[in-house]
């Protein structure tokens, strides 16, 4: 699959990876299946993310397009996000244990660590011309009930994945937005010293 190149659209002030810069969230996707190969090396990826204490808290919850537990999972989106995440070929549901495994105590980074991985799998995915959307419009409380998942886990967000259609696919008002969004400047987010406010 051919690599998703945007960075001559996007406005970079000092050299970096192109990995980042090509990575972005669109919403038309053109409902084809991943093979399970290339599924399984995404969240490889994200399996390699940095941890607290390696504790790895996060998990991914998953369910492919036709698959018996596909509309179990596409029924917890907002009505907004249905429109065109039903066009994933996969959706994936990220929670995070609140607290460590081996003591119990809670662990104040887990979401934070639950973030690192959720890059690496974003990450992992565009190199491979897979795009990814992170979503929270969808329903957390009946998340956690259909999917069984325990108190002991937050939940965090969930994921579109798929192969990128063309802006088309989508209703004029999403076609309007299907673009690589720019950034805030270096300036308005690092703070050399005692916090400030920039606002």
């Amino acid at each position: 699959m051919a690599k998703n190149i945007v960075n001559n659209e996007r406005n970079v002030r000092y050299k970096i990876n192109p990995i980042f810069i090509d990575r972005w969230s669109p919403r038309s996707m053109t409902g084809e299946s991943i093979d399970d190969e290339t599924l399984m090396s995404i969240f490889e990826a994200a399996r390699w993310a940095p941890s607290s204490y390696n504790n790895q808290p996060w998990r991914f919850l998953y369910a492919k397009k036709n698959s018996s537990i596909w509309n179990t999972f596409f029924n917890l989106l907002l009505e907004g996000n249905k429109v065109w995440a039903k066009n994933a070929a996969v959706l994936v549901v990220i929670i995070s244990r609140k607290n460590f495994e081996h003591n119990e105590k809670p662990v104040i980074t887990h979401q934070f660590d639950a973030g690192a991985a959720w890059e690496n799998l974003a990450l992992e995915a565009s190199t491979r011309g897979i795009v990814t959307h992170g979503m929270q419009g969808f329903d957390y409380e009946k998340a956690r009930e259909q999917l069984r998942i325990p108190s002991t886990f937050d939940i965090m967000a969930m994921i579109a994945m798929a192969i990128k259609g063309p802006p088309e696919n989508l209703p004029p008002k999403l076609q309007e937005k299907e673009y690589p969004n720019d950034r805030k400047e270096l300036s308005e987010i690092i703070i050399e010293g005692l916090f400030r406010n920039k606002v």
